[in-house]
């Protein structure tokens, strides 16, 4: 939905001003006629030409010193969206409370067009509450804020306020110009691997990160959904998604089941064990013990209980991370389960599924239907699923 799409992108004067060059090149790459406005603070870190050379147009960097008169209307008025990245506090503070300094400010509030601010700065600066207030005033003014996420900050620390993926602030403005094709449907999404304990300190898990899932409520949130996240993880997300944290089958099968039932679509990414242990220990196991013998049992299945009880106007899809005849292996899980749609991916190859920022799926239909994604950032991979989905829903149940 970026293809020829006019976007002011607003560099501001952080160290994370660097990645607003992956962000320029995504948006680029889209089919956007993307016009890049920096800050004085902004040419400190990363040089104009740089933008210059990869946008559509020149850098702009002041009021005065440009051709046109009134730069900042112009800039305003003829952009589809306006998206800053990053967006320190200053600029934050200062688009809070409606002062125009420089050319960027005065294009935010010359524009009706909609907003976009990918916020990146230290912890500290982050939970301040001013700077939490001046988020919230932006907000109710429909301002769209991609939260920033934990990690490695400058100087070395770690903690919230690192600069969103660029392929979630691309993600995140591509969707607001799309239209909100699941506005009306309640999603319901599972994310993560579950934990089965052996005893207080250990557990039979598996390698499922969650950013999969995560990125699929991200993605239906975008599209206008109402949205329920079922996790095991502690990822962030929007704060309009209604989050439900789980670590066992148990759980997560209590948390789904009674939720299941009020959902439109239901999307079970997440990697549900198969078998826990038995007879897991309230006290640790020692290693003077000896090596204790672990007696498995099966969990529940979850996505075929599901399955059965499923409404005739709901949505099911269920994930399939299969080694070998990928396709085959789904197409039997999918009809074994009474499922609508079914997203295989091989796990075996490189840079594929578990752990990953990237995916490769599989997306087959009940009805036969059957879409290769190749090799992609999870969040448009994401995309991909929700589209086969409104595509399957299309005929009998689309949104009204």
């Amino acid at each position: 939905m970026l293809a020829d799409r006019r976007i002011v992108l607003g560099i501001t004067g952080g160290i994370a001003a660097y990645k607003a060059i992956e962000v320029c090149r995504r948006l680029v790459d889209a089919g956007a006629h993307v016009v890049p406005v920096m800050t004085r603070g902004a040419t400190r870190f990363v040089g104009p030409t740089t933008f210059s050379a990869l946008a559509s147009e020149p850098v702009r960097t002041s009021l005065f010193d440009d051709a046109d008169p009134i730069p900042h209307t112009r800039l305003g008025q003829t952009a589809d969206l306006v998206v800053v990245c990053p967006a320190t506090a200053r600029l934050i503070g200062t688009y809070a409370a409606g002062i125009s300094n420089d050319l960027l400010t005065a294009t935010l509030l010359a524009t009706r067009a909609p907003v976009v601010i990918a916020p990146a700065m230290h912890t500290e600066m982050w939970e301040h509450p001013a700077v939490q207030d001046n988020l919230r005033l932006l907000a109710s003014r429909g301002v769209r804020i991609v939260p920033p996420a934990e990690g490695r900050l400058a100087g070395g620390d770690l903690g919230k306020g690192r600069l969103a993926d660029p392929a979630d602030i691309v993600a995140a403005v591509d969707a607001i110009l799309r239209s909100p094709d699941l506005e009306g449907l309640h999603v319901l999404v599972t994310a993560g691997g579950t934990r089965e304990p052996i005893d207080p300190v250990r557990f039979i898990g598996n390698r499922s990160s969650g950013k999969q899932g995560h990125a699929l409520a991200e993605e239906a949130w975008s599209r206008g959904a109402k949205v329920t996240l079922v996790t095991t993880t502690d990822r962030s997300v929007s704060a309009d998604v209604d989050v439900v944290r789980v670590a066992t089958a148990s759980e997560m099968e209590q948390a789904v089941m009674s939720r299941a039932p009020a959902a439109d679509v239901v999307v079970m990414a997440a990697a549900v064990a198969d078998f826990r242990p038995a007879h897991p220990v309230g006290t640790k196991i020692k290693k003077a013990d000896g090596v204790p013998a672990v007696t498995l049992e099966p969990t529940t299945d979850i996505l075929a209980g599901l399955g059965a009880a499923k409404p005739p106007t709901q949505t099911l899809v269920g994930f399939a991370a299969e080694t070998s005849d990928v396709r085959d292996n789904a197409e039997a899980k999918l009809a074994r389960k009474g499922l609508d749609l079914i997203v295989a991916n091989d796990v075996s190859a490189p840079n594929v599924g578990f752990e990953h920022d990237t995916n490769q799926v599989t997306i087959v239909s009940a009805d036969g239907v059957v879409a290769d994604v190749a090799l992609a950032d999870k969040r448009a991979v994401a995309a991909a699923v929700f589209d086969a989905i409104v595509a399957h829903r299309l005929p009998s149940s689309s949104p009204q």
